[in-house]
């Protein structure tokens, strides 16, 4: 089906539980000609009300998490792992510390709040602030573990001292959650909550307040109250009354402040520091934002900050948002004025607290892991996009109707003006940027004839996922590596860009991500940009005809490879059936990561050690996979090759997505050079390795040949310049056609 951008963009900023509402009732019933985009500076959205029971090791950390990537991107939803730095509300656009900046037709801020003098002792090794809470569980564990490591090496062991400084909900809940670990790990510990307040548990009911305190002494918790803290080092907490507490860990959880994001917003705020709102839960400035759970404050109904209020606001956020768009009266959200709440004790038990009722004990627990979990099940069902169903307008209408056909050949060329104004605007934010076909633009680029260009490659692929400035990066890179792998250093480049049909303005933007993409990439190594063609296609496809010099030099060459050479690569493989993954919902967040990082990965210092060292042979590993080019090498050098499957590098999660046998529609195709493999045990053809032989690698890694005698020389260069590298194997004399042996 042929894809038509749509003319609205609807921005959410953070994964807090209104926002996330937001996503759920879009893959339910998208609004029509609409796009939505999902920012985060995490691929894993973690859900508050599960972190403690977590921390207990109550929960699998999975269990808290709800994978964005997963969840989102499947049903054709933008998702972006960024830090976003600052909204300009007036020209409509979030603005990014790195990418360029995005447009927004209405835009939603969710992102929480922090506590109160979370970087202060950012230095100490022992400071642990809970937010952001999707790395608080491992930056604890990283820090247990040093501990550990210093007790092992003191040879004895020392009790461990952990601080908790606030003593709201969320305080209370962590040192109960944090003690019942540390002691179910038989860690001889010693618990202390540091609070300013004269009791824990403010706005509390007295009756809860006294059975946390009992059960506090009953733990031998001890609390410190009416003290702030004044310092923090690696070994201890200076309080106000000059009282200094050894801490060996302190989790900072105190009160909420705004984060600074939202001081970066030049939008009214409420007296607290929030983002302030009506009860439309759009901004008061009448500007097109709206804020919502902990990222604001109600001025005309204010509340405390609780992700119960986050969670009953989605629903009016959903409507709302629908209806600025339409230009409809927005409704009013009235929060309730109390709430349930169930504070987990790490040991199976909870305290209610309750319009006037006070309790606790292991019925509330259950409980609460009933809420939790009901609540978690909405956000933890992934869905390919195979099983999306077709949505229906108001008037019965699909919501994706094919469109007309349009003309091809010269009359599918996107509009000159939308060339022209992505260009004007790249020109006008970059005016220190020389790329002729920014500066100036023609029908055919002069090449500079003191720079000759000894060599042109071309290479370009459809997009890969639903971010086109993270496309163009990696398109950019694909193409470059063809020079590198040769020893060149790549000079200049043509882009070639199908843009998908739509308004101008919104091919603009397209146009505008994706170059803005490759020229981050290009102004990295000093290659021009000298012009382009663009036209339109049911979807984006980015490529770039690269051109570029030897320097004198002569070539790294397929057909050099000796026997005896060792064989290396220089990127773990898979990028072909993870990407296949994402959008069947199987390619989990964190693997997501790591897929990327690979791909946004130069083969530059790579190739640049590769000459120094005196590589024999190079190529680069991209749609053919490891088999079909290392063949490709064999042929050329008439050699044959031993491979140690076991040696193979595999990213995050290429192992499980192969033995469950998913792969990339070129897979298949690539298979047919297994003819040529021969297996030291039959059984190895079924094993994920030799799945992953003929895996289309997307930006992969180089593959070199290289003498015994210079191998460690080059494995400790690539080290030196942050390039990871593996020996997979040899080259062996050949008296028939290559072959590729496998033990």
């Amino acid at each position: 089906m042929e894809e038509r951008l749509a003319s609205r963009d609807i921005v959410l900023i953070g994964a807090g539980h209104t926002n996330m509402h937001i996503v759920r009732m879009w893959k339910m019933a998208p609004i029509p000609d609409a796009r939505l985009t999902l920012i985060s500076p995490f691929s894993r959205a973690t859900y508050s009300g599960m972190l403690p029971g977590t921390l207990a090791g109550l929960y699998k950390p999975e269990e808290m998490e709800i994978d964005l990537f997963r969840f989102a991107a499947p049903m054709g939803i933008r998702v972006i792992i960024d830090e976003v730095v600052s909204l300009d509300p007036d020209r409509r656009r979030v603005k990014f510390a790195t990418r360029p900046e995005i447009r927004f037709d209405v835009a939603s801020v969710g992102i929480g709040s922090v506590p109160a003098g979370f970087d202060q002792w950012s230095d100490s090794a022992a400071f642990l602030p809970i937010k952001p809470m999707a790395t608080f569980c491992d930056r604890l564990e990283a820090r247990l573990q040093q501990l550990q490591k210093a007790d092992t090496e003191k040879g004895k062991s020392i009790p461990l001292k952990a601080v908790v400084v606030g003593g709201g909900a969320a305080g209370v809940e962590v040192t109960l959650c944090l003690e019942a670990r540390l002691r179910s790990q038989n860690l001889n510990v010693q618990t202390t909550l540091v609070d300013s307040g004269e009791s824990v548990l403010r706005g509390y009911l007295p009756g809860t307040i006294r059975k946390v305190t009992d059960h506090f002494a009953a733990r031998q918790i001890e609390v410190c109250s009416k003290v702030r803290v004044k310092n923090v080092t690696d070994a201890t907490v200076e309080l106000s009354n000059g009282q200094p507490l050894e801490a060996d860990i302190v989790v900072w959880a105190t009160g909420a402040t705004p984060p600074p994001l939202i001081e970066n917003i030049p939008l009214a705020k409420g007296d607290d520091g929030f983002l302030a709102i009506r009860n439309t839960l759009q901004t008061t400035d009448d500007k097109p934002v709206f804020a919502a759970g902990d990222s604001a404050t109600l001025v005309n109904s204010p509340v405390r900050k609780s992700g119960v209020y986050a969670v009953r606001e989605g629903p009016f956020l959903w409507t709302n948002l629908k209806r600025f768009l339409s230009g409809q009266q927005l409704t009013s959200y009235a929060p309730q004025p109390g709430f349930l709440s169930l504070l987990a004790d790490g040991q199976g038990g909870s305290f209610l607290d309750y319009k006037g009722v006070s309790a606790h004990g292991r019925w509330a627990w259950h409980l609460k892991d009933h809420i939790d979990r009901k609540f978690m099940r909405m956000y933890q069902k992934y869905e390919s996009m195979d099983g999306m169903s077709v949505h229906k307008t108001d008037s019965g209408n699909d919501v994706n109707l094919r469109p007309v056909m349009r003309c091809r050949g010269c009359g599918g060329k996107a509009g000159a003006g939308v060339l022209r104004a992505a260009l004007e605007r790249i020109g006008d934010e970059h005016p220190d940027r020389q790329h002729n076909a920014v500066k100036h633009p023609e029908d055919a680029a002069m090449l500079d004839p003191k720079s000759p260009a000894e060599m042109i490659t071309i290479d370009f692929f459809q997009g890969f996922m639903d971010d086109p400035w993270l496309v163009g990066r990696v398109a950019a890179l694909n193409s470059l590596s063809d020079v590198w792998a040769t020893g060149g250093k790549p000079t200049q480049a043509l882009a070639m860009v199908q843009l998908q049909e739509g308004d101008p303005h919104q091919q603009t933007e397209l146009l505008y991500q994706v170059l803005s993409g490759c020229l981050f990439e290009f102004d990295k190594c000093g290659v021009e940009l000298l012009g382009g063609h663009t036209t339109e296609a049911s979807e984006l496809t980015v490529g770039f005809t690269v051109m570029g010099t030897l320097d004198g030099k002569p070539s790294l060459l397929k057909s050099a490879a000796k026997p005896g050479d060792s064989l290396i690569i220089t990127k773990a493989m898979g990028t072909g059936t993870l990407l296949a993954g994402i959008s069947q919902a199987r390619t989990r967040g964190e693997w997501v990561d790591s897929l990327l990082a690979s791909m946004i990965k130069s083969n530059e210092a790579a190739s640049i050690v590769a000459r120094e060292t005196q590589a024999n042979a190079v190529t680069d590993v991209t749609g053919f996979g490891l088999a079909g080019h290392l063949l490709e090498i064999l042929d050329a050098s008439e050699l044959n090759a031993e491979v140690r499957l076991s040696n193979l590098p595999l990213l995050p999660g290429a192992k499980q997505l192969l033995q469950e046998g998913l792969e990339s529609t070129l897979a298949p195709a690539n298979r047919e050079t297994a003819i040529r493999t021969k297996c030291a045990h039959e059984s190895m053809t079924n094993s994920p390795e030799f799945a992953a032989l003929f895996d289309p690698q997307t930006s992969g890694g180089l593959l070199l040949s290289i003498s015994p005698e210079e191998e460690q020389r080059l494995h400790n260069r690539l080290s030196d310049a942050g390039v990871d590298a593996w020996t997979i194997g040899r080259f062996l004399e050949s008296s028939t056609q290559p072959t590729l042996n496998l033990v």
